[in-house]
């Protein structure tokens, strides 16, 4: 049996973790996003995540994800889910964000582990569970503890599992036997947060994917979940396999998704413009690389 007979996970199976676009002079490219969003889901997105770390969310506004989230769902409409990155190291900071990402018209929240202060895990259960309690909008837990420092163990995964807004993760974790044990002890909804992870998650049980990487390859990773729903497992993984030096050119090569992603979008012309302050845009070497790589891959 597929994941296609599995009952449709809350916000599709093929998401992107957007990059934020912005101006020449680093303001807000809200035009752009709605291109960019239109683009994505034209090709073959069921959801966008904004805001998340790929969003830059560190350096933007909580007015600037607030409008973000507004201005993408006027161009995609119903047509696509809306799940707003409001993580951050403070619990009620957290709680503000996901009222305002609720007030603007998202579908649901992605929430990660406070970072840098590394709090126990009943803290790291109870933050969670005070920003599920605040609004109406289903909880995506982020798991990814090489940048928060903090994991999300899997039994307190699956205790938060059940609260009824505590819906899906999207897992970063690294921990295969983890994300089992999880999945086949509750019906949380995973998506494999590393592209690398795509099919192999998805062969045992997840919902799909957060990719940075379909930002530039919409087509080519939905293709990967078509192809296994299909039945066609070996052609999954040749896409899967196929897609692999991209992935390590833009995710595993040095420079974060955000830079990576964004030197492609803008050698392509499309809407992603600079990166914010500490990030760096990715050099004309570098840039030239990623691009070849890229191409090479559509052409293939």
């Amino acid at each position: 049996m597929t994941n296609a007979a599995s009952p449709p996970p809350p916000f599709g199976r093929a998401l992107c973790a957007m990059i934020t676009p912005f101006t020449e002079a680093g303001t807000l490219d809200l035009d752009g996003a709605q291109r960019l969003a239109d683009r994505l889901v034209t090709q073959g997105c069921d959801g966008l995540v904004l805001s998340g770390t790929t969003g830059e969310s560190p350096t933007t506004t909580d007015a600037e994800k607030s409008t973000l989230v507004s201005a993408v769902r006027e161009a995609v409409g119903d047509r696509a889910s809306l799940v707003a990155g409001v993580g951050t190291a403070d619990t009620r900071h957290t709680v503000e964000l996901a009222l305002a990402a609720e007030k603007a018209g998202a579908d649901g929240v992605l929430v990660v582990t406070p970072y840098y202060s590394r709090p126990p895990q009943d803290a790291v259960e109870a933050h969670f569970r005070e920003v599920a309690d605040a609004s109406g909008l289903p909880v995506v837990l982020y798991d990814i503890p090489g940048r928060t420092g903090t994991r999300i163990e899997p039994e307190t995964m699956i205790r938060l599992a059940e609260h009824p807004r505590i819906v899906a993760v999207k897992d970063c974790s690294y921990d295969f036997l983890g994300t089992q044990k999880v999945l086949s002890r509750t019906g949380l909804a995973y998506y494999a947060g590393c592209d690398e992870h795509v099919l192999a998650l998805y062969a045992v049980g997840a919902a799909g994917y957060v990719s940075t990487v379909a930002n530039v390859v919409p087509r080519e990773f939905r293709a990967i979940l078509d192809a296994f729903d299909a039945g066609a497992t070996a052609e999954a993984a040749r896409l899967q396999q196929r897609a692999t030096p991209l992935i390590e050119a833009m995710m595993a090569a040095g420079l974060p998704g955000t830079v990576t992603a964004k030197a492609i979008l803008n050698a392509l012309g499309l809407p992603a413009g600079p990166v914010r302050s500490p990030l760096r845009p990715a050099d004309r070497g570098t840039a030239d690389g990623l691009l070849a790589t890229y191409e090479r891959l559509v052409s293939s």
